[in-house]
């Protein structure tokens, strides 16, 4: 994964036009619409919409420009192996989103498992835009090698927080629909009948628009009938309407 400005093939000093032209040029080679460009080519692109909403946003890209001169800055100095040895939470976190920013994927998602994968709370140790951007960077590499139950969990972190005050902002709907795609696609496989329950119940508490909870709803209620849980699908069957509530109630006596 190449940084950034590498993705649009723009130089740092690039005004925003100069950003804005040159994200449509790679938008027109990349877009999935486009005769052969497959999954690859969707990759690509959530790529490069990444970039662009951070160098297209003033104070994100400062953010991201400050994070990375901070790397650059240790000249001589191997800030990678200083990192390393001093082995805390706080220089774990840190390690991570520096693999990620120097396009060191495999490490830095073994570095966050062995720090304790899920469980590892970045957030509290970075800096809240750096934390988004390192789980989002992160989320997509999981994806992409198939840890779809990973990836869910920390894109789930990053809506919430997301919805509780907005960084990402216009890229919001982007991560959203990256999320529905996931769903709707990878996730099933990746989890047993009771993490599908649960993580459909988690969905559902995330903001998404009326038409993805009644899918999401329906789902939950097939799945809780599978589970063997009479009353909780009878319950969620009622949120998706009385007559609903009621059928499901016919079925069931």
């Amino acid at each position: 994964m190449k940084n950034h400005y590498e993705l649009l093939g723009v130089r740092r000093d690039a005004t925003a036009g100069d950003i804005k032209r040159a994200f449509r040029e790679q938008a027109k080679k990349l877009h999935p619409d486009i005769v052969g460009n497959g999954k690859e080519a969707e990759a690509g692109m959530r790529r490069l919409l990444t970039a662009y909403g951070v160098l297209s946003n003033e104070q994100r890209r400062h953010e991201y420009d400050r994070t990375c001169a901070s790397f650059a800055r240790q000249g001589d100095f191997n800030y990678r192996d200083w990192l390393r040895a001093r082995g805390d939470e706080d220089s774990k976190a840190k390690l991570v989103f520096f693999e990620l920013l120097h396009l060191n994927e495999d490490e830095a998602i073994e570095i966050w498992r062995d720090a304790g994968g899920t469980d590892f709370a970045m957030e509290r140790h970075l800096p809240r835009g750096d934390w988004m951007d390192c789980a989002f960077i992160l989320a997509e590499e999981l994806d992409r090698r198939g840890c779809c139950r990973e990836a869910f969990h920390l894109l789930v972190q990053v809506i919430r927080e997301e919805r509780r005050q907005p960084y990402f902002r216009l890229f919001t709907e982007d991560i959203e629909k990256y999320v529905r795609e996931i769903v709707r696609l990878r996730l099933r496989a990746d989890l047993d009948e009771e993490g599908w329950a649960r993580s459909l119940e988690t969905l559902l508490t995330l903001g998404f628009p009326a038409r993805d909870r009644r899918a999401w709803l329906k789902l939950l209620e097939e799945s809780l009938l599978r589970l063997g849980d009479r009353a909780g699908a009878i319950q969620v069957a009622e949120m998706l309407g009385p007559a609903a509530g009621k059928k499901q109630k016919e079925m069931l006596t």
